[in-house]
């Protein structure tokens, strides 16, 4: 029982500073690369560049290495 809830306080306590948790962010982050294909399919440029920020902010929110996108002037 005290195993379950030191996960719960750890989940709790690994809360970026924008008030999500870390499994929130990651959940954000797959959304937005699939936004961002969907974009780049339909060859929708300001989609693709509202999303590809967005995958940016969430990745340096997340501390993970961050994405460029040459063909869209963000790297």
């Amino acid at each position: 029982m005290t195993s379950i809830m030191s996960l719960h306080q750890e989940a709790s306590s690994t809360q970026q500073d924008n008030n999500f948790t870390t499994g929130q962010s990651w959940g954000a982050l797959r959304k937005a690369w699939k936004g961002y294909r969907i974009a780049k399919v339909q060859a929708d440029n300001a989609k693709m560049t509202e999303y590809a920020s967005k995958i940016r902010k969430i990745q340096q929110e997340l501390g993970i290495s961050v994405a460029s996108f040459p063909h869209l002037g963000i790297s």
